[in-house]
């Protein structure tokens, strides 16, 4: 998408179902949107085990079709007509499943074990890993934007160069907290 990170967050959601100390929802939904327009919707339904879209846990919708993609894999469909427009072009229909059994270099196909094994192996031999630290940090940011959000429960504008929020000074006291000593940023 030529994006590094949301403008703006909304979220709706909370804590429903488990009764514990987790400080994270366990049904949330949440919408980004992007500099050029674009949205992405991502969700959790852990408390009902459903999800907002028939696959996936995130939604890519465009003018030529529709991704929705999670851990498992993806899948692509195309664009149908609508009321008011037509399309003579669109994507073809796509699916595509990680299978959870050793790939033919020995590495998982769950990319949580992948990335894993990868950076355990960039320690050793001091190549960058698959997922670089920016690339870390940029994925992440989501789903701390995510939870400010929802904890503040206003939709945040996100400045992505100085990584505050430019029109809620609560939402930017959350971007931190407290170190244990002797630690601090």
């Amino acid at each position: 998408m030529g994006e590094t990170a949301p403008i703006a967050v909304s979220t709706h959601g909370g804590r429903y179902f488990f009764d514990d100390d987790r400080t994270i929802p366990d049904a949330m939904q949440v919408t980004f949107e992007f500099k050029s327009g674009a949205i992405i919707t991502f969700c959790t339904y852990e408390a009902s085990s459903g999800n907002l879209f028939r696959y996936g846990e995130i939604e890519l919708r465009g003018t030529l079709g529709t991704l929705n993609a999670d851990e498992n894999g993806y899948r692509i469909t195309p664009a149908r007509n609508g009321q008011f427009q037509t399309y003579k072009h669109t994507l073809q229909a796509e699916e595509f499943s990680v299978k959870d059994t050793p790939m033919a270099d020995g590495s998982s196909g769950d990319s949580t074990g992948t990335l894993v094994r990868n950076f355990l192996d960039c320690i050793k031999s001091g190549q960058t890993p698959l997922c670089s630290i920016e690339d870390g940090h940029r994925s992440t940011s989501f789903a701390h934007l995510a939870n400010i959000a929802l904890e503040v429960r206003e939709r945040l504008q996100w400045d992505p160069d100085r990584e505050r929020f430019t029109n809620n000074e609560n939402a930017n006291n959350l971007l931190h907290y407290e170190y244990r000593s002797p630690w601090k940023l």
